[in-house]
């Protein structure tokens, strides 16, 4: 069975195979949908700023690209970095949506590739210093996760906002059971 990144239905029985199975899978889930509101905005609208001050969608794929590259490619691979974050945000576009959307499923397709290749609790909590922060793999991990997770939401509030009644949600409840707010 392939490989589905809205499958909340996973059994651990191992907490670090549990951990970079879940890192993966919420990765590659949030990904998802960051592609789904791409898919319904133009190139223009990728560059829209709510106010001068604020960032656009495409600030945050330059921003996500980066941040996962350094925190989980750069951090699991012990390799130096030549991130530049100040230039995530000050980027005015347009660069195309296709660039943009190239460069993050890249770079998120080998953080995942990475994560789950961790073997060892050596590997996972070896140390890395990370934009100045001493940490390890594990929490380099959780932390780009997190975050990617965070700004997904971001982009899919800001999609929300360009689109306003013309937004397609990704996913509806279509049961009893799925609109229930009985747990």
């Amino acid at each position: 069975m392939p490989f589905n990144p809205y499958d909340h239905n996973a059994h651990h029985t191992d907490v670090m195979a549990g951990f970079l199975f879940e890192s993966r899978r919420n990765l590659l889930a949030a990904h998802g949908r960051i592609e789904h509101c791409l898919k319904q905005l133009s190139d223009e609208q990728l560059w829209h700023r709510p106010r001068p001050e604020m960032n656009a969608i495409g600030n945050l794929l330059l921003h996500l690209s980066g941040n996962v590259g350094q925190w989980v490619v750069s951090a699991i691979e012990n390799s130096s970095t030549t991130r530049d974050r100040p230039s995530e945000f000050a980027e005015l576009g347009p660069i195309a949506r296709a660039i943009l959307e190239a460069k993050l499923k890249t770079t998120v397709e080998r953080a995942a590739e990475l994560i789950v290749g961790i073997k060892t609790a050596n590997e996972l909590l070896a140390p890395r210093r990370i934009q100045g922060n001493d940490t390890c793999v594990l929490t380099a991990i959780y932390h780009a996760v997190s975050h990617f997770e965070g700004h997904a939401q971001e982009i899919i509030a800001m999609t929300r906002g360009i689109l306003g009644e013309k937004y397609e949600f990704l996913w509806l409840p279509k049961t009893a059971e799925q609109k229930s707010a009985k747990v």
